[in-house]
Order: C-alpha cells, then sequence, then structure tokens
C-alpha cells in the first residue's frame, strides 16, 4: 500500500501581519505532517501566500511601491516566523508565481468550456476589506456582516460561476461523507447555509486590475478566492503534472483553516472542483479563533500577540507545545501569558524535565551512566510497559482525528506513569541493599526506555526537544520514525548515558 498524505494551511494574505492565528494553523500542519512522516508516508505539506486582490492594491498604492513589491517585502515575514517555528513544510506557494496563475487559467477555462461560466453584470453591496458582495439583506444595519465596515453599492460586468447547478450535489457530497467538514457543529452549520439555496457566483472583477486576467478577456480579472483556493493544486503541477505530483497526492488529505473562511473551503472550492471534474478533498477541517486574556485580538486594542516575540521570550518547542496543549483544536481559546507560564513551569520543567534528570542522575550515581540489562520484571513492570504500549494505539487514534491536546494528554499520561514508577520503586533504596542490584538495573533500563518512546512520541510537537532527549539517551536524534521504533526494548543495554541539562528552566513570575 502507497501511504501519502496531503495537508495544507490556507494561504496567507499579503496585507495581514503574521499573528499567533496564523502560528497556530500552520503549526497544526506541520504537527500532522511530522507524525505522518514517523509512520512512514511520503507528506506532502503546503503553505503559502496569498498575494493578488484590491486590498493589496490599494495598500500598495498607499505605500508607494507596486503591488508586487508590497508581496516580495511582506512574504518574508512569513517565510521567516516559518523557519523560526521550525515549520517543516514542502512547498510554499505565491499566487503570483506563474505555475500558479497558469494552473488559475486553465481552470477557468475548463469550466468555462463545460457551460458553467458566463458573462452577465452584478449589483449589490461590496465590502473590500473581505472582498465579498452582500446583498441588501445579508447587511447588518448597512454594514458588512463579517467586519462591520461600511460596504458600497457596485454595479459591474462579471463572469459568474453557475454554483446554484452543483447545490443538491454538494449536499449529497456532505451528507455520504461525514469526514469531509470538521468539526461536526461546522458540518451543521454549512449543510443549512446550502439547504438554503445556492446563488451563482461572480468570479470577475473589473474595479481593480491586480490579479490574474479572465483568459480571453482582460478587461476583467479573476475574482480573489476562485484565484487563491486553486493553489491547492497548482501547487502540485495542476494541470500539465509534470513530476506526477497531481497524480500521488490530490486529493488532499486535509485542508486545515481558521473557521472565518470556512464557507469558501466547503462550498466555493467543492462546487469549482465538481465543475472541473476533480475529486474533492477529503476533510476540511475548520479551527477556532484565540482571543487574548479574554478579549478579540486587535490593532486598536494593541492585543496582537507577536508569535516571533513569544518564541524569543519562551522558546519554540515550548510554544509549540503551548499552542496545541492548551485548547480542543476545533474550539476557541483564550491566550494569556500566565497559562503559557503555568504549562512552562509544570508540564515541561517539573513533569518532563524533571524526569529526565532524575532518570540520568540516578543511572549516573548507581551505575556510572552505563545502562544496565534488565532483568525479568513484576507486575509493576508489567504494568508500566503496558501503559506504553496503549498510548501508542491512543496517539495514533487522536492524530487521526486532529485532537492534538488529546494526543499530548496521552504522552503526559506516560510521562506521569513514569514519574509514579520512580516512586513506587524507590531506586535510592534499592541501591542500598547488594542483593537487590539486579532489580534496580531493570528499575532503570525501564524508567529511560519509557523516557525514550515519550521522546519519540513528543517530536512531532516539540522536535528539537526529543532530539535532545535522544541524544541524551545515546539513541540517533535524527531518526524521528515510529514505525518499529514505538515498540519496548529499544535502549540497548551498555549505552553510555549522560546526566542531562535541565531540558526547561523554570519561568521565575514576578
Amino acid at each position: 500500500m502507497n501511504k501519502r498524505y496531503y495537508v495544507t494551511t490556507p494561504i496567507y494574505y499579503v496585507n495581514d501581519v503574521p499573528h499567533i492565528g496564523h502560528a497556530y494553523t500552520t503549526l497544526a500542519c506541520d504537527v500532522l505532517a511530522r507524525y505522518k512522516r514517523a509512520r512512514g508516508y511520503e507528506v506532502f505539506f503546503l503553505t503559502g501566500t496569498d498575494e493578488h486582490g484590491q486590498k493589496v492594491e490599494k495598500a500598495a498604492q498607499t505605500g508607494g511601491e507596486t503591488p508586487l513589491e508590497l508581496a516580495d517585502r511582506v512574504v518574508k515575514r512569513y517565510q521567516a516566523l516559518w523557519e523560526k517555528l521550525n515549520i517543516s513544510y514542502t512547498d510554499f506557494i505565491r499566487t503570483t508565481q506563474e505555475r500558479h496563475k497558469k494552473g488559475v487559467s486553465e481552470l477557468f477555462r475548463k469550466i468555462e468550456a463545460q457551460g458553467d461560466i458566463y458573462l452577465g453584470a452584478y449589483e449589490d453591496w461590496y465590502c473590500t476589506p473581505c472582498e465579498t458582495f452582500w446583498t441588501e439583506t445579508q447587511l447588518l444595519d448597512g454594514n458588512c456582516p463579517d467586519c462591520g465596515r461600511p460596504t458600497d453599492k457596485l454595479k459591474e460586468e462579471s463572469y459568474f460561476f453557475r454554483m446554484s447547478k452543483y447545490q443538491d450535489a454538494l449536499i449529497e457530497h456532505i451528507e455520504k461523507n461525514p469526514d469531509f467538514i470538521q468539526p461536526k457543529t461546522r458540518r451543521n452549520e454549512v449543510l443549512n447555509f446550502v439547504k438554503e439555496g445556492l446563488r451563482d457566483l461572480s468570479i470577475s472583477r473589473t474595479s481593480f486590475s491586480w490579479g490574474i486576467p479572465v483568459p480571453g478577456n482582460e478587461k476583467h480579472v479573476i475574482y480573489v478566492w476562485f484565484d487563491a483556493l486553486t493553489n491547492y493544486i497548482t501547487a502540485l503541477g495542476y494541470p500539465d503534472d509534470p513530476d506526477g505530483l497531481v497524480e500521488k497526492f490530490w486529493p488532499a488529505h486535509a485542508h486545515v483553516i481558521g473557521k472565518d473562511i470556512l464557507r469558501f473551503h466547503t462550498v466555493y472550492w467543492p462546487t469549482f472542483l465538481m465543475a472541473a471534474g476533480l475529486p474533492l478533498p477529503k476533510t476540511v477541517f475548520a479551527h477556532g479563533w484565540w482571543t487574548v486574556e479574554g478579549q478579540k485580538m486587535s490593532k486598536s486594542l494593541r492585543n496582537v500577540v507577536e508569535p516571533n516575540m513569544l518564541i524569543d521570550k519562551y522558546g519554540i518547542d515550548a510554544i509549540r507545545y503551548f499552542l496545541l496543549r492548551e485548547v480542543p483544536f476545533g474550539l476557541d481559546g483564550d491566550f494569556s501569558h500566565s497559562a503559557l507560564i503555568h504549562r512552562i513551569n509544570s508540564d515541561l520543567a517539573n513533569d518532563l524535565g524533571n524526569l529526565l534528570s532524575r532518570s540520568t542522575a540516578m543511572l549516573s550515581k548507581y551505575f556510572k551512566g552505563t545502562l544496565p540489562a534488565p532483568e525479568a520484571g513484576d507486575d509493576l513492570d508489567a504494568a508500566f510497559k503496558e501503559k506504553f504500549a496503549q498510548a501508542v494505539t491512543l496517539v495514533d487514534r487522536h492524530m487521526d482525528d486532529m485532537a492534538f491536546n488529546k494526543a499530548l494528554q496521552s504522552i503526559w499520561e506516560l510521562v506521569s506513569a513514569a514519574n509514579k514508577y520512580i516512586d513506587d520503586t524507590a531506586p535510592w533504596a534499592l541501591a542500598k541493599d547488594e542483593a537487590q542490584r539486579g532489580r534496580l538495573g531493570s528499575v532503570m533500563y525501564n524508567l529511560l526506555e519509557g523516557t525514550r518512546i515519550i521522546a519519540l512520541l513528543v517530536a512531532p510537537f516539540m522536535p528539537d526537544t526529543a532530539a535532545s532527549i535522544l541524544d541524551t539517551l545515546g539513541c540517533d536524534s535524527e531518526n524521528l520514525s515510529l514505525e518499529g521504533q514505538d515498540q519496548w526494548g529499544g535502549l540497548q543495554p551498555e549505552t553510555a548515558i549522560e546526566k542531562a541539562k535541565p531540558l526547561f528552566p523554570r519561568i521565575e513570575t514576578e
């Protein structure tokens, strides 16, 4: 069986500054990609930037630069942050790249050739910040229902996509494929929306020029969402597929997005694909939003959490751990420095850090840092080992469900079990009795072998920390594969294991 996995982040708008929300989505995809690789999958992990549209054109004019100069400048912020966050993406797509423009034009042509795109005129209320048209009835006090800002009445010639034609097919697809939209609450929301009736969608603009021209009618540019969503196939090489990546990886296994762009991904995108005769992605997973100390993040409140600053202050792996441990993926979460510090001190310094330093210090003290071979164990040992076998299965299930916090919870139950095993076996008491030397050796082996498995399970979330633990244990820290390495007995007796340095120094709060 060919094990392949294709995961995508949304493409981020170059008119934004990267914030905690962008980091959160990208991090979730990175953890998923790393986990699947560790499980022996060939993984394609895509991220990138959305660089067309009226907002970019306006911002560039205001700043006295061309839209492409603005995009070239801003894209570096995302690329630098992903490097800093240790994001292991396969490809970074920009919608200004030729490969993308070519694919978008081809998709447009294909849908037009089959009669699903026609020329008409559009008149409705347009919100420039959201780049969305609204009907009179959808407005709230004359303002955009999404962002609350004023809208303008626009009438322009436009190409339309016959989205209404695919209403029944989309309803049927959602109902037949319960995993297509996750979590379930979002699925119900989309179904209700589609059942209210789909209108044909305006997919071109003439009021600005920064975009991909409509094939055969260059005074129109292709609507930014038709352009942006197509990135998921153009990055693979659609339509020509020179490297066979479309054949290999499409349909995507998971589009991971924020809930604010759910409709575009679960109504527009699947109907475009249906019209083009292309398979639909297997899952669109919409996660929640982060508030900050209970308040919505906004520039005016000056409470936008800047990821670079967080990493500089607390370290990469602490941030990676906190964001996916604190909140069930799919629900809204609240960011606070006190919650982050609490997680670092209790989970990372006390639980995991302490386990490694206690175990290696005792090995150093009782066996001069050389790992003894284990003897036949007792019921306590058997129960301890069984916990690891169960956790490996649980973590696998949670990762398939994108329940990252539950996966981490299962791993931390192992950390607690190992710390409790130290208390239950009391190595310091065994060390006083020469007759218990063999038993002491077994206890030390079990502790360090348990720590090795914990390091491998934690690696997708905290790659640097895992590598550091494996280095300490004398293992190959480059090999993070779980295939065959998640079984008990991987540590070789006689391995030299040094006394560990603290993994996570405690943070003293004022």
